[in-house]
């Protein structure tokens, strides 16, 4: 099994070196352009999500050819009951139809709720930004 200290050092390596699909989505979902903030290679023990919103709790995987659909299953299983919600897209997705692919993105968030709705950020900037006070 691997530990939290090495999940964390493995999404470093991969956040340095995205595959070529990764580096095109995150291009459109970096800072806000979706209207949500999302965090690349974040880890969610056992394993590392290529692209997760934390207000929505929304998990966006970008699948190449060498992906296991059993293990892809058991994997949106165990995030599913931690309570997000994964969106898989292949490689071919983000080349052929990344207008589609973001469609799907924003549509999915819209229909999302706040997991943090009425209550302050769980992770609150230093300068204690957006808490009541």
């Amino acid at each position: 099994m691997t530990s939290e200290t090495e999940l964390l050092a493995r999404a470093a390596e991969m956040r340095r070196n995205p595959t070529e699909w990764e580096k095109r989505l995150w291009r459109e979902l970096s800072g806000t352009k979706l209207g949500h903030k999302f965090r690349r290679q974040h880890v969610i023990a056992p394993y590392i999500a290529d692209f997760f919103c934390p207000a929505k709790g929304v998990i966006v995987e970008v699948d190449g050819d060498t992906h296991d659909p059993v293990a892809d299953m058991m994997r949106d299983r165990f995030t599913a009951k931690k309570g997000f919600r994964t969106l898989r897209f292949s490689n071919l997705d983000i080349r052929e139809n990344m207008e589609g692919v973001l469609l799907t993105i924003v549509h999915t968030l819209q229909a999302t709720p706040d997991r943090w709705s009425g209550l302050p950020h769980p992770n609150p900037s230093p300068e204690r930004e957006g808490l009541a006070r």
